[in-house]
Parts: C-alpha cells; sequence; structure tokens
C-alpha cells in the first residue's frame, strides 16, 4: 500500500548550513563517511538551502564541484572551522556526516564558546545528547535512567585509576577509549602489564579511558535508528556479527538481517533500541551496539554513536532505505512521514525495509603492505576497505562475499589445502584470515564444536560454513558424473562454476555447459524499485 506524503513547508528553513565533512584519508575515517556527507548535501539542495563543506580530502565524491556551493579544503579542526564560520556565517551546523573528527570538533566549539558567539544552531542531535553518547560516565548514567544495561564499567582519567578499576571489575578487562574512531587504542587486557602498555597509547589520544567487564563469547549485534524530532521512531536494519564481541566492526564480518536471533531476542532489542534513541533526544540517524549472551536474552549496550557510521552506509545499500538523506532531512526539522523515500519514489521514510535476502559484508586488509604490523584482528580498525554481498541464502552471499574482496580466493571453501602453520591457534588468536580457517579446519576433520570452542563464532554460521564443506566433498566425489540436482545446490550455495569445476576435478566450461543443459541461469532482481507499489525485496539468485 503506497501512503502518501504530506509535506510541510511551514517549517522555518535556514539559508545557509555548514557541514564538517569525511576529514583525512586515514584507517577508519574518510571514505567511511564520504557517502553519509554526499546524500546531506543532496537533501540540503534539494530544500534550497546553501551548503558550505570543510573537508581536507580532494580525493571524496562530495568534494566534487556539483555538490556543495563552496569546499574548504582544511583540516577539521576547532580552530580551522571557527574561520570558516567567521568568513561564512552560516545558520548552523552539520554534525553527524563526517564521522567522530566531526563529532569531537563540534563539541570543542561548543565547550570553547564558538558556537554561542556566533549564534550557531547544530541540526539534528543536541550537543548535549552528542556529549552524553561520547563520555562514557555520562552514557552509563543516562542509560540507568531508563533501565537500559550496560558493561560493568568504571571511567578513568590516569594510568593508575584504570589500574585499580581493574582490580575492582577482576581481569580480564576491556579497555574503550572515549571521543575516538575505529577502536583506536582499545582491547582486551589480561592482566596488569597489559592494561597499563595499553592505557599509556590511550592516554595520547584521549582525556578519559573506560575499564569494563570482559564480556568473551557474546554476540554482538547493532540496530540502526531513525527517530525524528517529534519522537517518531524506525528501525531501518539490524545486524549481527559473525564473530563475537572484540572484534571491532570494522574488522569482522557483518551479516544483515540477523540470522542467529530469536524473535524475542530481536523485538527486545529492538524495544530497548528505541527506548534508549527516545531517552537520548537523537534526531537523524544513531547506530547502537548490543553485546548478547549466546545461551539466554541477557544483553549490554555496548555502545551508540549519535551520528552517521560505517554501518549506516551498509545499511543504507543493503535495505534501500537512504539514512544519510534521511536523517539530514530529519536533521531540518521534518517529520518521518513528510519525507519521501527517495527509492521507491512513492512511499514515505516512516515505512521499515523488510528483507527477504541476506547481505554480508566482509573486510578488506592489505597487511602486508605496513611493516611490522600483526596478523591479528581485534578490537582496533585495521581494515582498509569492505565489501558487501546479497545472496537468497547466507551461504551464497558469504562466499560471494570472499570473491569479491580480490584476494585470490575462490570462495569460503577450496579444492585444495589452504596451509596453515597453527590451525588452532589461527582459530584461536583471530587474523584475517579466519574465515578460511575455520573451513580448512573442518575440511581437515575438526569437529564443529572444537571450532566454537576455539573461535566462539556461533554455531549457526559454523555449521553453514560445514555444510559448504560437505557440498565441496559431494562434487568431488561425484566428479565429472555431477548431476543436476547437486549443481543446483552448489549454485544456491554460492559456488563459482570455477569453484565447482575444482572440485569436481573438470574444466570451467564443462561445468558450464553442464548448467545451461540443466537451464540454472543467472537471475538478477533488484533490491527496490522507483515508483510503483511498495516492492517485495528481491535479489541475486543462484549464480555467483
Amino acid at each position: 500500500m503506497n501512503v502518501p506524503c504530506s509535506y510541510d513547508s511551514a517549517i522555518e528553513m535556514p539559508q545557509k548550513v555548514l557541514i564538517l565533512g569525511s576529514s583525512a584519508l586515514k584507517i577508519g575515517e574518510a571514505g567511511e563517511f564520504d557517502y553519509s556527507g554526499s546524500q546531506a548535501i543532496k537533501a540540503l539542495k534539494e530544500e534550497g538551502i546553501e551548503t558550505v563543506l570543510v573537508n581536507p580530502n580532494i580525493a571524496t565524491v562530495q568534494t566534487s564541484h556539483h555538490l556543495a556551493d563552496r569546499v574548504y579544503f582544511l583540516p577539521i579542526t576547532p580552530d580551522f572551522v571557527e574561520q570558516v564560520i567567521r568568513r561564512e556565517k552560516p545558520d548552523g551546523l552539520l554534525l553527524s556526516f563526517g564521522g567522530q573528527t566531526a563529532l569531537n570538533c563540534g563539541l570543542s566549539l561548543a565547550k570553547s564558546g564558538v558556537l554561542e558567539r556566533y549564534r550557531l544552531r547544530v541540526f539534528g542531535t543536541p550537543i548535549e545528547s552528542i556529549e552524553a553518547t561520547e563520555d562514557r560516565e555520562l552514557f552509563k548514567h543516562k542509560l540507568a535512567e531508563v533501565d537500559a544495561k550496560t558493561p560493568r564499567s568504571e571511567t578513568a582519567n590516569s594510568v593508575n585509576e584504570a589500574l585499580e578499576a581493574a582490580e575492582r571489575i577482576g581481569y580480564p578487562v576491556m579497555l574503550r577509549i572515549a571521543y575516538a574512531l575505529g577502536g583506536l587504542g582499545s582491547g582486551m587486557c589480561a592482566d596488569k602489564v597489559e592494561l597499563r602498555k595499553r592505557c599509556q597509547t590511550a592516554f595520547s589520544h584521549t582525556p578519559q579511558v573506560l575499564v569494563e567487564e570482559w564480556l568473551s563469547g557474546w554476540k554482538e549485534v547493532e540496530y540502526e535508528v531513525v527517530r525524528d524530532a517529534y519522537g517518531n521512531c524506525v528501525t531501518v536494519c539490524n545486524m549481527e556479527n559473525f564473530d563475537p564481541l572484540g572484534i571491532h566492526t570494522g574488522e569482522s564480518i557483518v551479516v544483515a538481517p540477523s540470522q542467529t536471533l530469536t524473535n524475542h531476542e530481536y523485538h527486545k532489542l529492538r524495544e530497548i533500541s528505541i527506548r534508549v534513541i527516545r531517552h537520548l533526544s537523537i534526531v537523524g540517524e544513531c547506530n547502537i551496539q548490543f553485546a548478547l549472551h549466546p545461551e539466554s536474552d541477557d544483553y549490554r549496550i555496548i555502545e551508540v554513536n549519535a551520528r552517521l557510521s560505517r554501518s549506516s552506509a551498509l545499511a543504507s545499500k543493503a535495505t534501500g532505505y537512504p539514512l544519510a538523506f534521511v536523517a539530514a532531512k530529519l536533521a531540518l526539522g521534518l517529520a518521518l512521514q513528510e519525507v519521501t523515500n527517495r527509492v521507491t519514489g512513492t512511499t514515505c521514510a516512516c515505512f521499515e525495509p523488510a528483507l527477504d535476502y541476506v547481505v554480508v559484508k566482509a573486510p578488506r586488509w592489505d597487511l602486508k603492505k605496513f611493516r611490522l604490523v600483526s596478523s591479528r584482528i581485534g578490537s582496533g580498525m585495521k581494515s582498509v576497505g569492505e565489501v558487501m554481498a546479497i545472496g537468497r541464502s547466507f551461504e551464497e552471499a558469504f562466499q560471494k562475499a570472499l570473491r569479491m574482496l580480490d584476494t585470490g580466493v575462490d570462495g569460503a571453501v577450496s579444492a585444495t589445502s589452504r596451509q596453515f602453520d597453527d590451525l588452532e591457534g589461527e582459530l584461536a588468536q583471530p587474523t584475517d584470515r579466519r574465515a578460511l580457517a575455520i573451513s580448512e579446519a573442518l575440511r581437515r576433520g575438526m569437529s564443529i564444536e572444537r571450532v566454537y570452542e576455539l573461535t566462539r563464532i556461533n554455531l549457526w554460521f559454523l555449521r553453514r560454513i560445514q555444510r559448504m564443506v560437505a557440498i565441496g566433498q559431494s562434487l568431488t566425489d561425484a566428479g565429472a558424473e555431477v548431476g543436476n540436482a547437486l549443481l543446483r545446490e552448489a549454485k544456491r550455495a554460492g559456488f563459482s562454476d570455477y569453484q565447482v569445476a575444482g572440485f569436481a576435478g573438470i574444466e570451467e566450461k564443462e561445468v558450464r555447459a553442464k548448467r545451461e543443459t540443466a537451464r540454472i541461469f543467472p537471475c538478477v532482481k533488484q533490491v527496490d524499485t522507483v515508483g510503483g507499489e511498495y516492492p517485495a525485496k528481491t535479489n541475486y539468485l543462484y549464480l555467483t
């Protein structure tokens, strides 16, 4: 059913808005937020608002000449931004579209009195709400006001305070950093020596750290929530990390929608997300991250990002819901029902997308380009990019994603043995090759229970990988006599023609010929369409 959008033009729109962009090019920043900033500029220009952008990175879409009215290629620091404010005299700022750097700069401008001096309004989420999500102590108290659980933790402003807090909480502990992007300097600390070392690094970047209980083996689940200034909320997408808690989202394979949550767990976390976002008075889009106990519905809220995040771009592309564009409109004071979904062209932004397909995001590392860098991954981000694959099943999307990384991998499983010096160590201490190590361990006969014991990756995911290993073995057993039913099963599980040929011991052209004889063809369908009835969600089928 189409719901007409009543667009209220009575809202007093600003004449000129300053947007803090995606900052300099470095891991965890810049490229990830180019999408959100570009969408914000388009949304403001549609309202006839003059846009001024500060962004030192010329290698971005948002700095293109046809987008913002004026671009300042300057560092996003309080001093430079104040100079731009003095010159341009904008009516207000957008802070939520440039990542952590933009938020930190906005907070500094507020604390130094710049915003008050120039009578600048922050559009979208208020400064007080941003402060509440960034300051770990404030964050903990704010969530306690609405009975939302957070990990048992203490803030510290020095190394000694952190050591004392860890003694009270008990080792191992998780060290988190306030006002930081990409999990910079954070990680699990097993003892005093490791905690002291991490703290010394952390305090070179931030004035405050959080020492919290270590939730080993808990699931990590995210919700992308949109809220307007009137309290209306929608949960656009929920995602689940393939890896358990302790691996940064940018380092982890992420699956949307969640695959291992029960209906009760899904709706419980959804209700908590909406309750928290309303209490924090966030306007626009935000990302809330949960730790969920694998054997109960006990949970902890890890963090709330009161801004567009790395996950926001993934959620937008996975669902067809233009999160950044909608968030910019809501920041101006429009209600959800007043914003048209640009993808469908007919529905309003108050619809929650329904996915009948699976999306898998896989990170890309280039660790060999850096000297003396460990291949181990954890709560600090090292990946330099990511790919997104869509499939009708987890297996299909998973294998597509690994191939798309362009690292020479055929898929999750391979007909040839993959070399690992210490396979159990590779599983217990995650590296950039962990996904391949899991399939290799199962191919060599390691029990799924042992793999779970070493990785704490949910058994649902491990069983899906085990199924891919079994299909590969069936193809090997069948050889040149592979039948239509097995071939169709392999294609639906994400096996490429080249991959099937490797397992069956035949040429790739023979696989293609068999497939065409069995009338197994590629089928491309759209995630969403523009105009017409609100479309069913569909995607790529069968072939990879």
